[in-house]
Parts: structure tokens; C-alpha cells; sequence
């Protein structure tokens, strides 16, 4: 049975699923149908194949460690690579770096199978014929594209038409409701998923010939990549010349190699909150919660509490979303608008877009508890055995109070242990260092003022994590 390298597109935003998704925690890190995130998911089900290599893994430089976090949660038997992309430049060029990569150590005959990290795929066992019958098809030279058989007219997605036998006739761009309505009826057009299966060797023959720059340009960037732990950095430089084209504009609608499965897999890109209240078990009322929610006289809604109590009262089909810096209010039919919000928000330079309260990093996370003009007071949880960088503060002092479990503080030329309830001062220009040297995670509370109280007031002497930001 022929080999598969799974690889997973695991970038983008969700900005449709604001303010649960964030620049700095996008929707496929989310938890959205159960306690496991739509990335982890993803991994568990390629890891599930037949004849299946652990899974390659193509990420934006800014979400390297909350990924690896996740996916090391899972306690496969066989790391996953990842691939790391210093600038972003959709999908052909991602797609055709991590074929470059593959292609350092596997054969050219191998097929790789692309997916994107934060679908739901419910069908497994579909799910596996699919790529079954896409592999053979990618065996014989084909560039393989899966269609999902279409339940209702949907506006929200692209479409594929499909010709004689498994041939691709055409790619169609999302249509109005009408235009969808005559998809489904003439039953030869699918939903584009998005999903591909094709050798080395075909993808590279056809690059050539459809897009030789972003090929060319994406060979530099792997052949001048780095190894960073456990990360591949691919070159900046080399990538910043890429076009930034979509695998289907510079591919899929130009080469006749196309193919396309058709496949019923219960599958949803979960691409709005109503794509979201969709997929989920529903109440008696049609109505999708989750986190503390009070639902009185509401149908067909979806709510959803992440910080505090919600209530409502008399509501049909409206979604209702808490996060502990943001609340969005919207009817259920302008989910797809919720972009618009993301947009002002970015416009108006407000970090709401880009942050929650609570930032990971690679040492554990910490929360924003008080923010005001001349001092913060965050929350900081520490793993066990992690330790930030040895850094410094032009114009920040610190106070830091342990709340639980055991921290080594470097401060200027001391380092101790402090215990819970104890506490130390660290003012602005003294180097310092937080660890936690125990078993279970360190929390404190820390305080800053001083007349700047940004995170890029941060000098960086040494680092666990290969960090100069």
C-alpha cells in the first residue's frame, strides 16, 4: 500500500469566529465542538491512517510554540515536523515549501496528503476511503482535489464541477443563492474543501509549468532554511519574493491534471459562528451553549461564556459570545460580517483583534488582570521546569508575589527560591529571570508601573527558545 505524508496547513485567522479567535490564537488552536482543539483533532486523524508517516506541519512564525504545546498534549508515538513560515503568502507558496522540505528526505514518488488544520471531519471511515481512492489517483500522476457532495445551497463556499469520470471540468468562485441552487441540481458540482493529495514528482512538474517563480523561490527558502530546535525556519528573504498566490489560482484552475474524489464526510470548515451552531448538538430548543449560560425563552441560538455568566431572555436566532475582553451580539444570518468588526478593530489599532486577556508563550501564559496608564497587574503561570529569558526593562518595575508552587528568581546579581506568599522587587535596567524549578506550575501575581508598559520593552540576554523579539 502506498505511503502517505500527511502535511497540515495550520496558519490563518478565523476572523469570522471573532472574538473567540484572535491574530495570536486562531481558530484552528480553538476548542470548539469538544475539549479538543481543531488542530489536535486534525493531527489525531491523519495519525489514524493506513500507511501513514507522522504528519508535517506548516505554521506563521508568531503561533510556533502554542502549536507545538498542543500537538505534544496528544502523546503520539512519533513527533510531528514543523514547518515554520516567517512571512505569510497563502497557500501555493505554503503548500510548495513544504513540498521542497519533504522532498529533503522522501522519495519524489511519495504522496503527500494536504490538509488544512481546523476542519471538522466527522465520517471517518469515509474520511480513509477518500484517501484511498486519492492516493492511487495521485500515484498515477494526478494532482487530487477532494469534493464534498453538497447537502444544501451554500453561498459561503467555492465549488468544483466535475467531468468525465474524475476529471475536474472546472473551479467556480462562492455564487449567489440562486447559482448554488442550480449546482445542486444539476448534482456534478461539489464544495471545494480545499484538500489535496499528489506526488512530489507531479507537484514539482507541474509548479514548473504553472508557477516556476513560486517554485524557484520556495526552493531557496527551504535549501536556505535553518533548524531552530524543534523547528525548520524557512528562509525570510527568500520568501518575501514569493507571490502570494492561492494554490487554486496558481495550480488547480491552470493544470490538466486535476482530479477530483467525491466524498461524504459529514465536513464543515467551521467558517462562522453559524457554520459552528450548525455542526453542534443542540438543545430542545435548537439552541447550541457552552460555559456558564442561563437560556430563558431563547431559540435557535448559539452562546457561548467563556469568563462569566451569560443570560438571556427571549432571543431566536442570535449568537451570543463572551470572552473576558469582548461581547459580540449579532443575528445569527450576519455571521459571515463578524469580519467587518475584525477589520474596524484593526483599523483602529486595538489589540482586541490581535490578543485575549491570556498570552501563551513557551514557558506557560499570563493574564492581563488590570491595565491603566501607569501600571498592570497580570496573572503569570510558569510549567514546571520552563524559565523565561534572562531579560530587562528600561521602563518598567516589577513586583512579583507567589501564589502557589516554588519560583528561582534572578535579580541583578542574587538568585533564591521564593515560596508561596513571598514576594521581591525588581526595578527597571536590573536584569532578571523567572523559573520554576518544580513539579507543579508556578503562579504569581505580578505588578507593573513605570511611565512605558509595552511588551517590546523587553531586552533579551539569553533564551530556551531561540527569541530575540
Amino acid at each position: 500500500m502506498q505511503k502517505i505524508q500527511p502535511v497540515i496547513l495550520a496558519g490563518g485567522t478565523g476572523s469570522r469566529l471573532w472574538p473567540l479567535s484572535r491574530e495570536l490564537y486562531p481558530k484552528q488552536l480553538l476548542s470548539l465542538i469538544d475539549e479538543t482543539s481543531l488542530l489536535q483533532t486534525t493531527v489525531l486523524r491523519v495519525s489514524q491512517l493506513n500507511e501513514v508517516l507522522p504528519p508535517l506541519l506548516v505554521v506563521g512564525e508568531e503561533h510556533r510554540f502554542i502549536t507545538k504545546s498542543q500537538v505534544d498534549a496528544l502523546g503520539l508515538q512519533e513527533s510531528c515536523s514543523i514547518l515554520l513560515e516567517p512571512v505569510g503568502r497563502n497557500t501555493a507558496p505554503a503548500i510548495c515549501g513544504a513540498v521542497e522540505f519533504c522532498a529533503l528526505d522522501l522519495d519524489e514518488d511519495i504522496v503527500l496528503l494536504v490538509l488544512p488544520a481546523d476542519h471538522l471531519i466527522l465520517r471517518k471511515d469515509a474520511f480513509q476511503e477518500a484517501v484511498d481512492k486519492a492516493a492511487e489517483l495521485a500515484v498515477e500522476g494526478k494532482i487530487v482535489t477532494f469534493g464534498i457532495e453538497p447537502q444544501y445551497p451554500e453561498t459561503g463556499y467555492g465549488y468544483i464541477e466535475q467531468g468525465e469520470g474524475c476529471s475536474v471540468k472546472s473551479f467556480r468562485e462562492k455564487p449567489d443563492l440562486e447559482t448554488a441552487k442550480a449546482y445542486l441540481d444539476q448534482g456534478n458540482y461539489f464544495w471545494n474543501s480545499c484538500m489535496f493529495a499528489f506526488s512530489i514528482k507531479t507537484f514539482r512538474k507541474e509548479m514548473e509549468r504553472m508557477a516556476p517563480e513560486i517554485l524557484t523561490v520556495m526552493k531557496t527558502a527551504v535549501s536556505g532554511g535553518v533548524r531552530d530546535n524543534d523547528f525548520y525556519r524557512l528562509d525570510k528573504a527568500a520568501m518575501e519574493r514569493s507571490p502570494s498566490d492561492s494554490i487554486d489560482y496558481a495550480l488547480m484552475e491552470k493544470t490538466d491534471r486535476a482530479a477530483v474524489v467525491a466524498a461524504s464526510l459529514d465536513w464543515s470548515d467551521i467558517g462562522s459562528w453559524q457554520a459552528l451552531w450548525e455542526v453542534s448538538a443542540k438543545d430542545a430548543f435548537g439552541n447550541v451553549s457552552r460555559g456558564d449560560v442561563i437560556l430563558e425563552d431563547t431559540r435557535n441560538c448559539l452562546v457561548r461564556a467563556e469568563d462569566t455568566l451569560v443570560a438571556t431572555l427571549g432571543l431566536e436566532d442570535t449568537l451570543v459570545i463572551e470572552t473576558s475582553d469582548a461581547v459580540l451580539v449579532a443575528p445569527m444570518s450576519r455571521s459571515q460580517d463578524v469580519k467587518k468588526i475584525v477589520t474596524g478593530l484593526k483599523k483602529n489599532k486595538r489589540n482586541e483583534f490581535k490578543l485575549h486577556r491570556t498570552v501563551y508563550r513557551p514557558w506557560g501564559s499570563y493574564t492581563v488582570l488590570e491595565e491603566q496608564v501607569r501600571y498592570q497587574i497580570k496573572r503569570i503561570s510558569v510549567n514546571p521546569g520552563s524559565k523565561l529569558s534572562l531579560q530587562m526593562h528600561h521602563h518598567r518595575h516589577e513586583h512579583w508575589v507567589v501564589v502557589s508552587g516554588t519560583a528561582r528568581i534572578t535579580n541583578g546579581e542574587k538568585v533564591f527560591l521564593l515560596y508561596e506568599n513571598q514576594s521581591t522587587y525588581i526595578p527597571a535596567g536590573v536584569n532578571h529571570r523567572l523559573e520554576n524549578p518544580g513539579v507543579i506550575p508556578l503562579e504569581l501575581i505580578e505588578v507593573q508601573n513605570g511611565s512605558y508598559l509595552g511588551e517590546d520593552d523587553i531586552v533579551r540576554f539569553e533564551d530556551e527558545y531561540g527569541r530575540n523579539e
